[in-house]
């Protein structure tokens, strides 16, 4: 599940990311993170996405990457939130460029699908190399085809599928 720790690491960043007041939720510690609040370290952080360590790593390299703007979990995503997943994994393959992670044969990029969301604000697991996560609780936690854990891709062709909201 996700979680951060704020007392581990220093922002590496002074920019603070600009959250418009509507897209804010005093309550999530997301919404904190990204504002830099929590004393967080931002290993990537732009008008639209940031990113940063997981607490519990599930994983060698796990990343979180989330919207600036407080969204809902996966399960309240229409068709209209497709270009912002795409750019939520885009962000996660840069940050595994970063950190010299190229086989993407070997990652891992998903969602927790509710109830089993620890946190509400919509966040993308990053996880790299998937080959090497223990069973407990990373390889089950992270499962494929589970009905707790829900691909990109599988989101992706979910949120196309829905018809179109007026």
């Amino acid at each position: 599940m996700a979680e951060v720790d704020a007392s581990e690491s220093q922002p590496v960043q002074t920019q603070t990311s600009a959250v418009p007041a509507e897209g804010y939720d005093k309550k999530c510690i997301f919404c904190k993170v990204v504002n830099n609040e929590m004393g967080t370290e931002l290993l990537h952080c732009d008008e639209e996405i940031s990113c940063f360590r997981d607490i519990k790593p599930g994983a060698p390299h796990h990343y979180l990457v989330v919207p600036n703007r407080h969204v809902g979990n996966c399960k309240s995503l229409t068709k209209e939130h497709v270009p912002l997943v795409n750019r939520m994994v885009e962000a996660g393959k840069e940050i595994l460029q970063k950190n010299n992670i190229t086989d993407l044969s070997d990652v891992r990029f998903g969602f927790h699908w509710p109830p089993f969301c620890s946190v509400t604000h919509l966040h993308l697991h990053v996880l790299a190399p998937a080959s090497q996560m223990g069973f407990f609780p990373s390889r089950l936690i992270y499962r494929l085809n589970s009905y707790w854990f829900i691909t990109a891709d599988q989101l992706i062709e979910l949120l196309n599928s829905k018809e179109e909201t007026n």
